[in-house]
């Protein structure tokens, strides 16, 4: 990868990734909040999509970056393989480790680059990859740590 556009089509093929990924669990997910929730993070991949189809080098600079809280629960949970039986606790467990993997992997390739525009558009990407797993890992706080 060399230039800005090679760097926006590898983003924008770990976004599918993450679309059809979310879409697959959905497709297994049993119960209807479920099902649900796993859509409405399928569709926030869409938009970060359709965000990375739209941008320019030019537009990088607006482009609004927040920290991000990381409660790092999943960081210490074994992930399971996605099944048909799987439960809320372990799809949770699963997606907050995709995220994961996503930050790790644009926080390598943001330290990769050198263009000022580069960096700014991987730290946009790492921050939202770390909004969902603060989504996901609150989800998992409130639904399975509460009765500890």
């Amino acid at each position: 990868m060399k230039t800005f556009e090679d760097f926006i089509e590898f983003a924008i093929k770990r976004e599918e990734e993450a679309i059809k990924a979310y879409g697959d669990l959905a497709g297994i997910a049993k119960t209807p909040g479920l099902k649900k929730f796993l859509l409405d993070l399928q569709e926030e991949e869409r938009n970060h999509k359709k965000l990375l189809q739209d941008i320019t080098e030019e537009k990088v600079d607006s482009l609004e970056i927040k920290e991000v809280d990381d409660l790092k629960i999943s960081d210490y949970l074994v992930e399971e393989a996605p099944s048909p039986d799987m439960n809320f606790q372990d799809l949770l467990i699963l997606a907050a480790k995709k995220e994961q993997k996503a930050v790790d992997l644009y926080s390598d390739l943001e330290r990769k680059v050198s263009k000022k525009e580069l960096k700014k558009l991987f730290e946009f990407l790492i921050q939202q990859e770390k909004s969902h797993k603060l989504k996901l890992e609150e989800e998992y706080e409130k639904h399975v740590l509460e009765g500890y």
